[in-house]
């Protein structure tokens, strides 16, 4: 049976019970999602998907990644977005165009031969439009997964205005190469923003140094002295500093110091700031 003859099939039998099918759609989709998007909702991308997944075999073809499809694949790339951000499974995602199989099987499969062959077209069809729901679901997924991470990256490095001309950064958890450059980027700009000659960068809260962290602190360091700002490191515990040491990294002529406490006295004074006996927050000595 030729190709056109399928699709012309498809459309007069998929035509001629169009509500019927499209509801009990609507049925098999909302009872798998279990509720969690509204009745109304799921109603809606349905009977648009419907209708364009008719027009498209009005095209005379079953081509999934066809022209004829664009609109199909548009409705399906929007539902898997949402999908995705509401939280569903690829599983859940993908029974949204593949259920329609089991609504269409008793009107297409107990028919004439010609009707069970035009069902086989169309099951295959639908199929591949449910590999391009997984596949767009996953690429939307991978999309929120690395936004979710930049914005925890952000919210894990803030930069902090310690006192007039002294930001600090405090940092915690691991330091690697693309937290660096968050680091980096934040500290100058606060440098700039504040108009501050002095930044501290704690690492209290660094579990471990090794090599590669001190490469990146050496390297947020320079930078900040390239803005014409002096940089110190506080939270030098004794084992980091043996650490360090065994290691053999060299720090230079970078200050360190073992408290933030510590760090900030050293700033402020390299600042020209005067602290008296038992100043404000126990800083004066």
């Amino acid at each position: 049976m030729a190709g056109e003859n399928v699709t012309g099939r498809l459309v007069a039998l998929l035509s001629g019970g169009g509500d019927d099918f499209a509801a009990n759609w609507v049925v098999e989709v909302s009872g798998s999602l279990g509720g969690r998007v509204s009745r109304s909702e799921v109603e809606q991308e349905l009977r648009e998907l419907y209708t364009a997944l008719l027009d498209a075999l009005g095209h005379g073809t079953l081509d999934a990644h066809g022209e004829a499809f664009g609109e199909v694949r548009a409705l399906l790339t929007e539902l898997s977005r949402n999908r995705a951000r509401q939280g569903f499974t690829p599983s859940e995602t993908a029974v949204s165009i593949l259920a329609l199989k089991t609504v269409l099987e008793p009107a297409l499969a107990d028919g004439d031969s010609e009707d069970l062959r035009a069902y086989l077209q169309l099951s295959r069809l639908l199929d591949s439009l449910g590999l391009f729901t997984i596949e767009t679901y996953t690429q939307a997924r991978e999309e929120l997964i690395s936004a979710q991470a930049e914005q925890l990256l952000e919210l894990s490095t803030p930069v902090v205005k310690l006192w007039d001309g002294v930001i600090g950064v405090p940092l915690v958890g691991t330091l690697d190469s693309a937290r660096t450059m968050v680091v980096m980027e934040k500290m100058l700009q606060a440098l700039i923003d504040t108009g501050s000659e002095q930044a501290i960068i704690d690492i209290t809260g660094v579990p471990a140094v090794d090599t590669e962290v001190a490469q990146h602190l050496l390297k947020t360091v320079v930078a900040a002295r390239l803005m014409g700002a002096e940089c110190t490191i506080s939270g030098i515990r004794p084992q980091i500093a043996q650490t360090i040491v065994a290691l053999g990294i060299d720090f230079g002529d970078i200050t360190t110091k073992a408290t933030l406490a510590d760090a900030l006295r050293h700033a402020l004074r390299r600042s020209g700031t005067t602290l008296s006996a038992g100043g404000k927050n126990g800083l004066g000595r």
